[in-house]
């Protein structure tokens, strides 16, 4: 009977060391078995980063003396004072005080119990050192108040190199033309190696907004703009983004610089929101506006020309002016070019070009291309084609109806002069014999 009693009561007491504890648990992230263990200190970790206490840094392989912050609280019931601590990384972080050196913490010397303190150390980063999370560790050395002794902690954690972000901006074509609406593209590219987010784009200064303010800062404020804000998600390093809008540009402004202020608010790859201003900047040029018209043909000297005027109705003139005809379709005429420089805003400029042709002259209508080329305030060359139909006219037919009459009367004259003068002659030689 006391066996049977005493074998049950052995199988319970066993079981302890033979089952692992039931309840949820981590054992493989050095967490202890239960996650309900604590274990108790005067220190406790909080965060580690690239920075200083009061900014994380974007950082990336490469930069030197960059600062290193381990941030902890005093979770004891009494402050601490002696406050030391040093850092151990992964291979390829290195004290800035060189290779081999102990990195050591520029930390505050006492923390009240229940308040953060922070440890800055100063660390170079390798060449070889990839975007990613790397593990650390820090020791930190204290001493409690009214406590001989000096107490230790030992902390593992987490970092991240996360890489950095280089914004740029530039407008793709940075001309506007005055007295027009313009189309106007601008590039905002991230050229670094950390990506950005939550990209929101804001046009500064203009009419808009001035109404509010007092002073100008640039001249933005003089055109008319019709979109002004734009959200452009995530830019990945390495990559670009697009935004359009539409200018209005008056004439007042043309020769002018257009200085266009736009401040970029972004996240970071610390999720901290960062803001900059960035300045896109425009020259205006003036509007050269062509028209062709009066186009005809005219005999001038035995020779037919086409002829025309060009009229500009912008407010730049138009320099080294060319004026270039050419066959379309299946006419003959040969190519020919006039140079007419300046092609001026108050006044017509006529141009006249002998037509000539490629093997026998066709005459009647012949299809033709008129191009205007010329360049403008920036020195921009510029073609202006214009499609006409000219009728050339058969050479009249009076040079065949006979032979030439001066080429008769002027012998005929020869010889009457000639004849007159042998007369006379022998009239003289006559009167003088006898």
């Amino acid at each position: 009977m006391n066996v049977k009693l005493f074998l049950p009561l052995f199988v319970i007491g066993l079981s302890p060391f033979v089952f692992d504890n039931s309840y949820a648990q981590i054992t493989s992230g050095g967490f202890g078995d239960s996650p309900f263990e604590r274990d108790y200190g005067d220190v406790k970790f909080l965060d580690a980063y690239f920075g200083t206490i009061d900014e994380k840094f974007e950082v990336d392989a490469g930069d030197n003396n960059v600062p290193f912050t381990v941030i902890m609280a005093n979770v004891g019931t009494q402050d601490i004072t002696g406050i030391r601590g040093q850092l151990s990384l992964p291979l390829g972080f290195s004290a800035s005080d060189g290779p081999g050196s102990v990195i050591h913490a520029d930390a505050t010397s006492n923390a009240l119990a229940g308040e953060n303190f922070h440890l800055t150390f100063f660390v170079d980063i390798g060449n070889g050192i990839k975007i990613q999370q790397y593990p650390g560790t820090v020791k930190v050395d204290y001493s409690r108040l009214r406590e001989s002794g000096v107490r230790t902690a030992f902390e593992n954690f987490d970092f991240k190199v996360t890489g950095e972000n280089v914004i740029n901006l530039r407008a793709l074509v940075p001309f506007l033309t005055s007295l027009q609406q313009n189309h106007v593209t601008i590039e905002i590219s991230n050229d670094g190696t950390a990506p950005i987010s939550s990209v929101n784009v804001v046009l500064q200064n203009t009419q808009s907004e001035r109404a509010s303010t007092t002073q100008s800062i640039t001249n933005i404020e003089n055109v008319v703009v019709l979109n002004t804000n734009w959200e452009i998600g995530e830019i990945a390093p390495n990559s670009k983004k697009q935004i359009d809008l539409n200018v209005y540009v008056p004439e007042s402004l043309k020769g002018d610089t257009l200085r266009a202020p736009i401040e970029i608010t972004y996240f970071n790859a610390h999720g901290d929101q960062h803001t900059i201003s960035r300045i896109a900047d425009f020259y205006v040029k003036g509007m050269i506006d062509l028209s062709i018209y009066n186009v005809d043909v005219i005999e001038l000297s035995g020779t037919q020309m086409v002829i025309g005027e060009i009229i500009n109705e912008g407010n730049e003139d138009g320099l080294f002016g060319f004026v270039t005809i050419e066959p379309r379709g299946d006419s003959n005429i040969k190519a020919n070019t006039q140079f007419i420089d300046e092609i001026e805003i108050d006044a017509p400029v006529p141009f006249n070009i002998p037509i000539e042709f490629n093997g026998e002259p066709k005459y009647g209508e012949h299809d033709i291309t008129i191009t205007v080329r010329y360049k403008d305030g920036v020195r921009d060359e510029i073609f202006e084609p214009y499609d006409a139909t000219i009728f050339v006219k058969e050479p009249s037919n009076d040079d065949e109806a006979g032979p030439d009459l001066t080429m008769i009367v002027i012998p005929i004259i020869v010889v009457i002069g000639i004849g007159i003068y042998i007369i006379r002659r022998r009239k003289k030689t006559a009167i003088k014999a006898e």
